[in-house]
């Protein structure tokens, strides 16, 4: 079995500018969640998470101050460097970058800023953020929806084992732009209030903008314990360019074959981090998938009320905090969640847990009809 071994890792959010300050906050409980004000944008008011510009541009200055850079780019570049500053002597000229993101540096459509517009192109700005550290190969852009992050964890464990690399770097992240708020409330979809997963009295998403970074191998790092990603799968049921499958068919069906791809059944399973956005359909669409793959039991939780919806960085964000999971056995309570408001039964985290994980799943479904399940195993020496 083809195995890809998940290493260091950083993240940048609203939570703090490493993931150990994101795994503190998130064990204390504290969500990054604000209410926002944009009359143009929106005529009521929304809650989301989002990167303070002060603390963010202070955290950035240094390493570099001359001010070319969008917020994004900061964000990712800091998030990268998190991960370089803990391997000094990773080789830049054979490692690959692999950024998953949905829009980008879309806000440089806006007006002038002091930067290179050519960059709201993905190709370009995947090139700045590779030039900024040396790295020798081109970057892979992958822009698939809200899968987005964790499809790139799944490119990298294709790429692994075809050898065309033995280290990457995988990067996500996305902002909180005009664009996307205007676009999620056309579709009515924005909570004034932060949002609940899975809860009957559920009215919507939160958005969120973080930037996640993780440095992954096909060699087995010599610790007592790791994680690595030994199956993925990705099913698109071209059900709607925005609702999900009624009856949850392309999660489903990735969910069985990653679980095929991994040699396990879904007995085997301890834990299950849902995308879990907090809108009458995902929701339900999950609830019903999961219990499709014998999955009910399985305790569960969602974090976008801690983050908000990250879009392209949600699914790479939350695999880096399941991984740390793993390592730690601890699960998070599924925050604000209430009365159950799903058809299906499911095993909602209330409490932070300490429990035994050896093997957890990751999902993920966006718009077009995209769906990802990602299967974690912890390894021993």
């Amino acid at each position: 079995m083809e195995k890809l071994y998940l290493l260091d890792d950083a993240i940048i959010s609203p939570l703090g500018f490493s993931t150990e300050e994101n795994m503190q906050h998130l064990r204390a409980g504290k969500s990054g969640l604000k209410l926002q004000q944009r009359p143009k944008l929106s005529s009521r008011p929304f809650y989301a998470g989002m990167i303070d510009n002060a603390k963010l541009n202070n955290a950035f200055s240094s390493l570099d101050d001359d001010g070319q850079f969008t917020k994004l780019e900061k964000m990712c570049l800091l998030a990268i460097n998190g991960v370089l500053e803990k391997n000094p002597n990773l080789s830049l000229s054979d490692t690959a970058l692999i950024i998953s993101t949905t829009k980008g540096n879309i806000d440089l459509l806006q007006g002038p800023q002091n930067v290179n517009k050519n960059r709201v192109v993905l190709a370009e700005f995947g090139k700045c953020i590779a030039d900024f550290f040396g790295f020798k190969k081109t970057p892979i852009i992958i822009s698939n929806a809200c899968i987005s992050g964790g499809l790139a964890l799944a490119v990298a464990k294709r790429l692994s084992a075809t050898r065309d690399f033995k280290n990457a770097i995988v990067l996500g992240a996305d902002l909180v732009s005009d664009f996307v708020i205007s676009g999620f409330n056309s579709f009515q979809a924005l909570s004034s209030e932060p949002c609940k997963p899975f809860s009957k009295s559920r009215n919507g998403i939160n958005l969120g903008e973080a930037a996640a970074a993780i440095l992954v191998s096909r060699i087995k790092p010599e610790h007592d314990q790791s994680v690595s990603l030994i199956g993925e799968a990705t099913i698109n049921d071209a059900n709607h360019i925005s609702g999900p499958s009624r009856t949850g068919e392309g999660l489903f069906r990735s969910i069985q074959k990653s679980l095929h791809v991994s040699g396990i059944s879904a007995e085997k399973i301890d834990y299950l981090s849902a995308h879990g956005t907090g809108t009458r359909y995902n929701d339900e669409m999950e609830a019903i998938a999961f219990n499709r793959t014998g999955l009910g039991k399985v305790p569960v939780n969602s974090l976008k009320a801690f983050y908000g919806h990250t879009l392209g960085a949600s699914a790479l964000l939350e695999s880096i905090i399941t991984k740390q999971s793993m390592l730690n056995n601890e699960l998070f309570a599924s925050r604000n969640f209430e009365e159950m408001g799903v058809s299906k039964p499911l095993n909602i985290l209330r409490n932070n847990t300490k429990v035994e994980l050896n093997y957890t799943l990751k999902t993920a479904s966006g718009f077009g009809g995209c769906n990802l399940a990602l299967v974690f195993k912890k390894e021993t020496l």
